[in-house]
C-alpha cells in the first residue's frame, strides 16, 4: 500500500496541510511523525504561557498586602474568577481549531494574551478598586482557552497508540506553566522587585510564542467542526461521566494552584516570600509526571490507572485534614504537594481514557479499520473541549470552598473534607463504569455486545 504524502501547500490563511493519516504506519515513518512533533512543540509553548497568564493572579494576590485594602475572601473570589473564565472560554476554543485552523488559532489565541497582560500591568497599584482588579483577573481566564485549542489540535496530529503520550506531554508541557510563573514570582518578590517586573517579564514572552507559531505550525484542512459529532458526544452518557472524573483530577490540580500560596498566608500566617518557596513545587511535579500518567495508560489502561491514583488522591487529603486539624505545616506541605503530584498522575490517565473509551464504542457497533478510527477521532476531539471545560470548573469549586471555608472555620479543613467526600465518589464511579464486569447470566442478562463493551472500556 503506497501511503499518502503530506502535502503542505501555502495558500490564504497560512500554511495547510492537505492530506493526514497518522493511523497509516508507512505515512507515520516517513512523514507524519517529523510534522506531527514539530507542531507539538510549538503548541506546547503557546499553552503554557498561556497557563502561565491564566493562573497570573495567583501570583498576584501574594504581592497583595494590607494596603490593597483586600481581606482573604476578597482574594479567592478574584482566582475563582480567573478560574471560572477559564473553564467557559474552553469551549469555543475547542471549536475554533477547526473554524481558523491549528496554526491560524494557535497564532490568535497567543496574541489575545497580552489583553489581560498589558491591563494588569497598568492597574497594578494599591487605590485600585476590587472590581478592578476581578476584571483583570477574569480577562486572565482566556489563557485558561488555550488548552482546549491546543488538546484538539494536537490530537489531529497523532495516531491512536501515540495519543496518550502525546495528550500527556502537550498538556504536562502547558501545565508547566503554573510553576513556572510562580517561580520567576519568586524571584521577583526575592529581588524586591514589584508585581509589575513580572507582568513585564511575559510580555515579550506573548510576542514570540505568536510569531513562532506563525513560522513553524501547520493547519490541517481535513479537521473540520461536525456538529453531528458535537451533538452527539453531549448526548453520549460518556462525556459527562468523564466529565466529572476530570474535575477531580484537573479541577484539583488548578484548583490547588490558584489557591496553595493563599491556603498558606491565609490559614499558617506565612509571607508572601516563604509561601513562594514552596508554592510552585507542587504545579511542577504534577505537571512533569502528567506524562508519565498517559504512558501508564497507553501501558496498563486509564480506567486501572484512574481508579488507584483516586485512592492515593484521597489518602493523601485525609493527611492534609489530620495536618489542618493539628496545625503542622511541614506535614500540610508534604502531603498537598503529594496530592499535586497525584493530581497530574491522574490527568494524564483520565484524558487517555477519552480516545479509547470512544474507539471501544465503535469497535462494540462493528465498525473495523479507518472507518473505526473516523469515528473514535470525531467523538474523542468533540468531547474533549467540554470535558476540559467541565474539568476546570472544578478549580473553581475547589476556590470557592476555600473561601467559604475560611469565612466559616478560620481554616480549610472543611474543604479538605468535602474534596476527600468527592474522590471517593470518583473512585466508585471509575469502577462502576469502566472496570465493573457485567453480569452474563442469571436474573441480570447482559448481552453479548454490552459485555464486550464493557470489557474493552477496562483496556482504555
Amino acid at each position: 500500500m503506497t501511503a499518502p504524502s503530506s502535502s503542505i501547500t501555502t495558500r490564504k490563511g497560512g500554511r495547510w496541510i492537505e492530506q493526514w493519516d497518522p493511523e497509516d504506519e508507512t505515512f507515520w515513518k516517513e512523514t507524519g511523525e517529523k510534522v506531527a512533533h514539530r507542531n507539538l512543540f510549538f503548541s506546547v509553548l503557546s499553552e503554557h504561557i498561556g497557563f502561565s497568564i491564566w493562573t497570573l493572579w495567583s501570583v498576584m494576590v501574594l504581592f497583595m498586602g494590607p494596603e490593597y485594602g483586600l481581606t482573604p475572601a476578597d482574594k479567592f473570589f478574584i482566582i475563582s474568577m480567573a478560574t471560572l473564565v477559564g473553564a467557559i472560554v474552553r469551549v469555543p476554543y475547542t471549536f475554533a481549531v477547526a473554524r481558523f485552523g491549528g496554526r491560524n488559532w494557535t497564532i490568535i489565541a497567543a496574541s489575545m494574551l497580552l489583553v489581560p497582560t498589558i491591563a494588569a500591568f497598568v492597574v497594578m497599584e494599591p487605590g485600585t478598586s476590587f472590581g478592578t482588579f476581578l476584571v483583570c483577573a477574569m480577562l486572565a481566564g482566556v489563557g485558561g482557552g488555550n488548552f482546549a485549542s491546543s488538546m484538539t489540535n494536537i490530537n489531529s496530529f497523532f495516531p491512536l497508540r501515540k495519543k496518550g503520550w502525546a495528550l500527556g506531554l502537550n498538556a504536562g508541557g502547558g501545565n508547566i506553566g503554573v510553576p513556572v510563573v510562580q517561580l520567576i514570582g519568586l524571584a521577583v518578590i526575592g529581588a524586591n522587585g514589584g508585581p509589575r517586573l513580572l507582568l513585564g517579564i511575559y510580555i515579550p514572552l506573548i510576542v514570540v510564542a505568536a510569531v513562532l507559531g506563525a513560522l513553524y505550525m501547520d493547519n490541517i484542512t481535513s479537521v473540520k467542526n461536525d456538529t453531528g459529532a458535537a451533538k452527539e458526544a453531549v448526548k453520549d452518557p460518556h462525556t459527562w461521566i468523564m466529565s466529572f472524573l476530570y474535575i477531580g483530577t484537573f479541577g484539583s490540580f488548578i484548583g490547588y494552584s490558584f489557591a496553595f500560596g493563599l491556603v498558606l498566608q491565609t490559614q499558617f500566617g506565612r509571607t508572601p516570600l516563604e509561601s513562594a518557596y514552596v508554592t510552585f513545587i507542587g504545579p511542577l511535579l504534577g505537571s512533569l509526571i502528567r506524562p508519565v500518567g498517559g504512558w501508564l495508560a497507553d501501558k496498563y489502561g486509564g480506567a486501572r490507572i484512574t481508579l488507584w491514583n483516586f485512592v492515593g488522591m484521597g489518602a493523601a487529603t485525609a493527611v492534609i485534614v489530620v495536618a489542618s486539624m493539628e496545625e503542622s505545616l511541614a506535614l500540610f506541605t508534604t502531603a498537598f504537594i503529594v496530592l499535586f503530584v497525584l493530581s497530574g498522575l491522574g490527568n494524564g490517565s483520565t484524558y487517555k481514557m477519552i480516545p479509547g473509551i470512544f474507539q471501544a464504542k465503535a469497535a462494540a457497533k462493528g465498525l473495523t479499520g479507518e472507518e473505526a478510527a473516523s469515528y473514535g477521532r470525531r467523538l474523542s476531539g468533540a468531547s474533549m473541549g467540554l470535558i476540559g471545560a467541565v474539568g476546570a470548573v472544578g478549580g473553581l469549586g475547589i476556590n470557592l470552598a476555600f473561601r467559604q471555608s475560611f469565612l466559616s472555620v478560620g481554616s480549610g479543613t472543611g474543604a479538605f473534607v468535602a474534596f476527600l467526600a468527592f474522590y471517593g465518589a470518583c473512585f466508585a464511579v471509575t469502577w462502576a463504569v469502566y472496570l465493573r464486569r457485567p453480569a452474563t447470566s442469571g436474573s441480570t442478562v447482559t448481552t453479548a455486545s454490552e459485555a464486550k463493551t464493557q470489557l474493552s472500556y477496562a483496556e482504555v
